[in-house]
């Protein structure tokens, strides 16, 4: 683990620091302990062990990588005060064998690398202090060496002036590497240490490397657990880690320890909390960094307990069933607050040495990276225990084909060639691709990899550049010694390593160093699969005798697994099995067979299996005297016998797959060949399936007993008077009758000849051992009757019977019949049930609802003892249903069905406002007005009578009825007097009949004609060129009236103008308008001598044409006066105003100076000096701009300023005129009841008095009229005229000047004709006395 570091500055302001060599990776920092001897006064000797003071150690920061140039070297501080100081420190706080001893502080824990020492397992550090140098003193230097797995740095300090001090050696002492299943026989033995490089020296510091540092060879390689995690990235490895400082709280502290691979093994850490106030944080750790929490599963498991009367916590991490690869180095961190206390050891897993097969490809089927290994502590070691397949693949060069393939092509060729853990290879194809640094020390360095068959031979050359350096080889970091095994060659400048008869472990990584630099590579080994050349024969055997199963190979001595059915067999000392090999063979061997001994066998190879099938059969069994089947009365012996060959054969009784046991009841005999059963007093549970079982066989001796008595009915148990059952209808019945017999009999249950079955649905018969039930779950009438019951068995018969009475509820009455129906009641009747049930009828209860709805309301909460009942407050229109329950003393019947569906209804009230509307010489048309009061069942029409005056003879008139309020009544005869009526009819009947109260004289009446022009008729009718012109114009008149159309006095041209007259209306239609169908249209409506008028104005109008004559006038400074005459032609519509238009001379480009203008002449202001310019006029009406514009003829020059303008004189214009109506009075028509308005507008200067006129007589001060003057806009409002408010209206505007008159006639309507008041049925002489009062007022008029 990275010890605590302290920070210190030299005294001259330098720190110190320490380059590591740029052509090694970084290794995790080491953790070391200093111990210091003080050497004698006079000359300097070297000690070890004599009263250890540590000293601080200053390190300096790392430079960056290919930096050559030496650093300010470390400083040893030597003083006693600080070896004093420091001594006393490690009193105070001695380190357990556990426990790192207390940390050195170092600025920067980035570990120096510089070279190598021969001596791997204990490399030395030795600081040396040469005599004083002559001044000025040379600076330090530092030099630092790295070999791997673990660095050594030499430091070199200059002595300080006389006397001299003491030389101080540093001893690095490295932690033994990882167990390893390839290394085990490597890593245990240390070299001794090297010698003093200096005579010299005198003081000797040991410092220790953490036992958790991981081995640079390892990181990476098959054999390496966990070398990478979740806990921290790799790169992340060689950064410091800070911790808080050590202390003594672990009391008890873990041991390393040794296991074979699948064992289990526990480590235990404890804490005293004596003086804690919680429980400390423990984290247990793997190599340097993994962190064991996140990895607890089923090989893994961490448990805390904690002593409440010793107080101490006791932490356990248990490893179950241990795998080759959990070996390594492990530690246990113990924190609490700012206490701090970690213990580092090992575990040892020792595994048999296993043939395998190892290739190039092989050795990337595993995951390395232990990314995934919760719960499984590593993933690659389920796939080094999986069964080796047969790979007849031709051997290939996997490392020359991704060398040469471009990346896209890396998935397919890991695919082709079975390679999973590509990642990993592409990692070292990665670092292989790398340019290397060009070598000092070496001309030809070794491949990145080479690949060996197991038992092959392999060497490893290198070419030196200088052939005099120091050669070193080493295996997975350990420095390889020459053997019979390792041969070490030498030709010329070549380095050859010879790696004789190959095997699984020298499947490692591998490097040479020569002086400080070395290259490494890795060694594949590929074990050949060991193939099945002789395969396993079948065997057919009897228990007892010997089985020997043999199989050959095609490889001495190879490791093969005996299986039985696909597993593997013990081959234990206690085992039965024993398993033998000579050369090629391997044997199998049964002693003493066996039935359990039958199944497939199989040897499997790492090359392929060989399978055969075993089967060991009994000597056969013969049977002499086979069990019978047997059947016993209840209560007497029961005797079974058998006779089998052979004799000595014992056997078992069953019965019921039960063991029979012997007792006082049961005897088992067997004498010989001869097997006795014998039971004393047989009983019911002796029935049943006999079973003799020969001991060690399949085949069985079965045989029937049977147990039997007679049935027997227990009927004097049910306590029921004549064995009558009485139950009421709609409850459940159930009558339980006790049965015996055996076997159990058969049941059966019958009402007449009507056997009732088990799986009856509401009725049903059930059987049980001790008694039979009848249950009925909803008893009906229909159920009342004799029940009887048969039993049967082997033994008798036996029967009885007993008797249901079921009584009812009534059964529901018929359906009622609504007999009569009124606006919200009806009458009801109905019949009783036919069935009351067995009890009478006690009476009803009524229910009634909406058709629509589900919800029922009862109607009486008295029995009702009479058949017919009348619902009342019931809703009109509402269609309702009615039903009828029947009530006994056991209870209310079923409902009845309901009735047919009734509308409760009223008739309508009688029609309103019958009126006479026409009158003919055969004919009398009425109108009416609806009734009102409907009702919900509506309105289906309207019924017409009459009857000739003095008669009671009441004629129909329509057969059919009419839903309109106007009907007709033809072939009356003329002069006849006649009395109407009429009824409203719906689905309720007729209502009571509206009879005119005067009698109707049929003789036609003559009404004049009345043209009603419509209001915006009134005025002028104006319309663009192409629209359509559709006019309407009603008139009245009896009879039908005669229409003619005149235009300016002539005669409408049909092409041009379509006319088309009806009865009440006539219809002017244009499709196209055009200007010539402006004008003044006369229309005249003709009723025999009766004549009316009317007039419609209408005005077609267009565009107007471009203004005439348009000329400069003149031109001053920036301004141009422009004049014009209007336009010849003004589209049939008044000129509204001008558009005036400039446009350059230079770019003819038009711009619009003003629009909307009203005179003839105009001046263009703001005109720019130097253009010269043209204009051009537009004129518009009421349709818009002309099509085209007036253009001056000569163009405007703008002038520069200086030119005297000569202004004009002008005459002031005299605005005063006298009135003049511009907007005459029209005729209008009124509607009494309804305010009306008369307009007019006038203009004069000064403004004129109006005076507003009726017949002539001025209109002063009367509150039904109001007049208004605006703008020269004159209005009288008359409010809610009548008949009396007609006439001729005027209206005078006078001023200095003169005045002026416009005239209107205003006609009321709402007077009453002849025919109105024939319809009010006003006498004919009070009608002649109006008619002429009416006549003389409107003859004055006129």
């Amino acid at each position: 683990m990275p010890e605590p570091t302290k920070k210190d500055e030299m005294s001259n302001g330098e720190k110190e620091s320490v380059a590591p060599d740029s052509s090694e990776a970084p290794m995790p920092t080491p953790e070391i302990s200093l111990e210091v001897s003080p050497p004698p006064p006079e000359q300097p000797v070297e000690t070890e062990g004599k009263d250890p003071q540590p000293i601080e150690v200053i390190k300096p920061e790392p430079v960056e990588n290919g930096s050559k140039e030496p650093e300010p070297e470390a400083v040893v501080v030597g003083a006693k005060e600080q070896v004093e100081s420091v001594n006393s420190e490690v009193k105070e706080e001695a380190p357990s064998p556990c426990s790192p001893p207390p940390p050195a502080t170092v600025k920067e824990e980035a570990e120096p690398v510089v070279t190598e020492v021969n001596q791997p397992p204990e490399p030395v550090v030795t600081v040396v202090t040469p005599p004083p140098p002559p001044p000025p003193p040379p600076e330090p230097v530092v030099t630092e060496v790295t070999q791997p797995p673990e660095p050594v740095v030499t430091v070199v300090t200059p002595p300080p002036p006389p006397p001299p001090e003491p030389v101080v050696t540093v001893q690095v002492t490295p932690p033994p590497p990882p167990a390893d299943k390839d290394d085990d026989g490597t890593t245990n033995t240390p070299s001794p240490p090297p010698p003093p490089e200096d005579a010299n020296t005198v003081k000797k510091l040991s410092i220790e490397l953490p036992n958790d540092s991981v081995h640079v060879s390892a990181m990476g390689r098959k054999d390496s657990v966990w070398s990478l995690g979740e806990g921290q990235a790799p790169e992340d490895l060689d950064k410091p880690v800070d911790t808080p400082p050590l202390s003594s709280l672990l009391i008890e502290r873990p041991q390393g320890g040794s296991i074979t691979v699948g064992g289990d093994i526990s480590f235990v850490a404890k804490v005293e909390a004596q003086d804690l106030l919680r429980k400390p944080t423990i984290k247990w750790f793997k190599g340097k960094w993994m962190d064991l929490a996140s990895k607890t599963g089923k090989h893994l498991q961490l448990k805390e307990t904690f002593d409440r009367r010793t107080k101490i916590h006791t932490f356990e991490m248990h490893i179950i069933k241990a795998k080759d690869n959990y070996a390594g180095n492990y530690r246990c961190e113990v924190t609490y607050k700012d206490k701090f206390d970690s213990c580092s050891f090992d575990l040892e897993v020792k595994e048999l040495e296993q043939s395998q097969s190892v290739d190039i490809r092989s050795a990337f089927k595993r995951s390395s990276e232990g990314h995934e290994d919760a719960g499984d502590l590593d993933f690659s070691g389920l796939l080094k225990h999986r069964e080796p397949k047969q790979d007849e693949t031709p051997e290939v060069d996997v490392w020359e084909i991704l060398k040469s393939a471009r990346p896209d092509q890396y998935e397919k060729i890991a695919f082709e060639y079975g390679i999973t853990d590509l990642r990993g290879l592409l990692k070292r194809l990665k670092k292989t691709k790398k340019e290397e640094k060009k070598s000092e020390a070496f001309a030809k360095k070794l491949d990145p990899a080479y690949q060996v068959d197991k038992g092959g031979k392999i060497r490893l050359v290198v070419d030196l550049a200088d052939p005099t350096v120091e050669l070193k080889w080493y295996k997975n970091g350990q420095e390889i010694r020459p053997t019979p095994k390792f041969i070490f060659e030498q030709k010329g400048t070549q380095r050859i390593l010879v790696i004789n008869n190959c095997g699984l472990n020298d499947d490692a990584a591998y490097s040479v160093a020569a002086g400080e630099e070395k290259c490494t590579t890795e060694l594949f080994v590929k074990e050949l699969p060991v193939k099945i050349t002789k395969e396993i024969e079948a065997v057919k055997t009897t228990v007892n005798e010997r089985i020997e199963l043999e199989c050959e190979v095609s490889e001495e001595g190879a490791q093969v697994k005996w299986c039985k059915n696909g597993v593997e067999v013990p081959t234990g000392p206690r085992s039965r099995y024993r398993v033998k090999s000579e050369g090629l063979k391997h044997w199998l061997i049964i002693d003493d067979a066996s039935k359990e001994d039958t199944g497939t066998f199989s040897l499997m190879a790492s090359g392929g299996t060989s399978e055969a099938k075993v089967q060991v059969e009994l000597k056969p069994l013969k049977i002499i005297q086979d069990l019978q089947d047997m059947t016993v009365l209840l209560g007497q012996p029961l005797k079974m016998h058998c006779e089998i060959f052979p004799g000595n054969v014992p056997g078992r009784w069953y019965r019921n797959g039960q063991l029979i046991q012997s007792n006082d009841r049961i005897n088992i005999l067997q004498r010989a060949k001869n097997h006795r059963l014998e039971i004393v007093n047989s009983t019911i549970h002796d029935a049943g399936d006999y079973t003799f079982v020969p001991e060690g066989y399949t085949q069985s001796l079965c045989a029937k007993v049977h147990i039997v008595d007679p049935p027997r009915v227990h009927l004097e148990s049910l306590n029921f008077p004549d064995n009558t059952v009485t139950i009421v209808a709609g409850n459940k019945l159930r009558v339980e009758i006790p049965i015996s017999g055996e076997p159990a009999p058969r049941v059966v249950w019958m009402k007449g000849e009507r056997v009732i079955l088990d799986s009856g649905h509401r009725v049903r018969a059930e059987t049980f051992s001790d008694y039979t039930s009848l249950t009925i779950d909803i008893a009906e009438k229909e159920d009342t009757g004799n029940y009887k019951i048969v039993l049967q068995n082997e033994a008798g018969e036996a029967g009885a019977s007993i008797k249901v009475k079921v009584v009812d509820i009534p059964d529901p009455p018929e359906v009622p019949l609504v007999t009569e129906v009124g606006g919200d009641w009806c009458s009801m009747t109905w019949e009783p049930p036919i069935y009351d049930g067995g009890s009478p009828i006690l009476g009803y209860f009524i229910e009634r609802k909406k058709k629509q709805s589900s919800r029922w309301m009862r109607l009486n909460f008295d029995l009702n003892k009479e058949t017919t009942f009348e619902p009342k407050k019931m809703i009109e229109g509402v269609p309702y249903e009615v039903r009828v329950f029947a009530v006994n003393a056991i209870g209310v019947s079923k409902p009845s069905e309901p009735s047919k569906a009734f509308v409760p209804l009223a008739v309508t009230s009688e029609p309103t406002m019958l009126v006479v509307d026409d009158v003919t010489d055969t004919t009398v048309t009425m109108k009416w007005r609806p009734p009102e009061t409907i009702g919900a069942a509506g309105l289906d029409g309207y019924l017409v009578e009459y009857c000739i005056e003095g008669s009671d003879d009441w004629r129909v008139t329509n057969k059919e009825l009419t839903e309109k309020t106007k009907y007709t009544i033809t072939g009356l005869p003329p002069e006849a007097k006649i009395l109407v009526r009429v009824r409203a009819i719906n689905a309720a009947g007729a209502s009571t009949p509206r009879t005119l109260q005067h009698s109707i004289l049929v003789k036609e009446v003559i009404e004049p004609p009345k043209i009603r022009i419509p209001r915006h008729l009134k005025q002028t009718y104006t319309r663009k060129v192409g629209e359509a012109v559709n006019l309407v114009i009603p008139f009245m008149g009896k009879p039908r009236p005669k229409v003619s159309w005149l235009k300016e006095g002539q005669t409408v041209d049909p092409t041009q103008v379509t006319i088309r007259n009806t009865d009440c209306d006539s219809i002017i239609f244009i499709r196209k308008a055009e200007r010539k169908h402006s004008g003044k249209y006369d229309m005249k409506v003709e009723v025999e001598n009766h004549v009316d008028t009317a007039i419609i104005d209408i005005q077609i109008v267009d565009l107007p044409g471009p203004p005439q004559c348009v000329k400069i006038d003149e031109v001053w400074g920036g301004n141009v006066a422009l004049d014009w005459t209007p336009p010849k032609d003004n589209g049939n519509a008044a000129i509204t105003g001008y558009t005036i238009q400039k446009a350059d001379k230079k770019t003819m480009e038009w711009y619009t100076c003003i629009e909307h203008y009203h005179r003839t002449c105009i001046t263009i202001t703001e005109l720019v000096v130097g253009n010269e310019y043209f204009f051009r006029i537009y004129s518009e009406n009421m349709v818009g701009l002309s099509e085209g514009a007036t253009q001056t003829k000569d163009s405007a020059l703008i002038v520069k300023e200086g030119m005297q303008l000569k202004n004009p004189e002008y005459i002031d214009h005299d605005f005063k005129e006298p009135p003049k109506f511009t907007q005459p009075l029209i005729n209008t028509f009124a509607i009494a009841g309804y305010n009306a308005t008369l307009n007019c507008s006038v203009r004069a200067n000064p403004r004129p008095k109006v005076i507003w006129m009726k017949n002539k007589i001025a209109i002063i001060d009367d509150p039904r009229y109001r007049m208004f003057s605006n703008q020269g806009v004159c209005t009288l409002e008359i409010r809610k005229p009548s008949p009396y408010d007609g006439g001729m209206y005027s209206c005078k505007a006078i001023n200095d000047l003169g005045d002026a008159l416009v005239e209107c006639k205003l006609e009321v309507k709402g007077g009453f004709t002849f025919s109105e008041l024939m319809q009010r049925g006003v006498p004919l002489h009070l009608i002649d006395k109006y008619m002429s009062e009416t006549k003389v007022v409107e003859q004055p008029e006129k």
